[in-house]
């Protein structure tokens, strides 16, 4: 995988419980293929989730107010249940997922991350899978949900659970190194549509 993103800078979006082995992981994969990778978070110090206490804390790169997608070829949305179900609430959390999918951009997200991708409104017509608890939520908002370790979608890769993350980081890495995905552009102007 090594070099394999050389001169790529990729966001990683988080919020205090982000299930902490879903950025670190994915994150060193990054890393280790030669991105850039910058930790975003509505606040200067983010704090991880293991499983069922507080994790570590992580100091942010850059404030998601300061944040523009522009900047950035590919996005990372850790799960853990806390973290997307207040970014899902964050107005500036939204308007920077929703700029990767209206530019084709490769967006990543695991576990309960799919939860923000639903408020941004950019599921609709998608083929995905999450965390089972969320499946009908990600139904209700019109994606097509199904059981499986790692799903791509024109751009799309979405996973499980922390048991998927090597099958996630290498669709991960292979989608964010293929780079605009037009039909990323496309499904998101169709759900757009279909919303109004």
């Amino acid at each position: 995988m090594n070099g394999q993103l050389n001169g790529k800078k990729i966001a990683i979006l988080v919020a205090d419980g982000f299930e902490q082995v879903e950025m670190t992981e994915p994150r060193q994969a990054l890393l280790d293929a030669g991105a850039s990778v910058i930790l975003i978070s509505p606040s200067a110090k983010v704090k991880g989730w293991q499983e069922t206490e507080w994790g570590d804390e992580f100091k942010a790169d850059l404030k998601l107010g300061s944040a523009d997608a522009e900047d950035f070829d590919g996005l990372l949305l850790p799960g853990g249940v806390m973290n997307p179900d207040k970014l899902r609430r964050d107005k500036d959390a939204l308007a920077f997922v929703k700029a990767f999918f209206s530019a084709g951009k490769p967006v990543a997200a695991i576990c309960h991350g799919p939860w923000t991708l639903i408020d941004a409104g950019v599921v609709r017509g998608r083929k995905m899978t999450s965390y089972e608890s969320i499946q009908t939520d990600l139904k209700n908002a019109g994606a097509q949900w199904v059981d499986e370790a790692v799903v791509t979608d024109n751009g799309l890769v979405t996973s499980r659970k922390p048991s998927d993350i090597p099958s996630f980081n290498k669709k991960m890495i292979e989608e964010f190194a293929e780079g605009i995905h037009p039909r990323q552009m496309a499904t998101e102007r169709e759900a757009y549509k279909a919303m109004q």
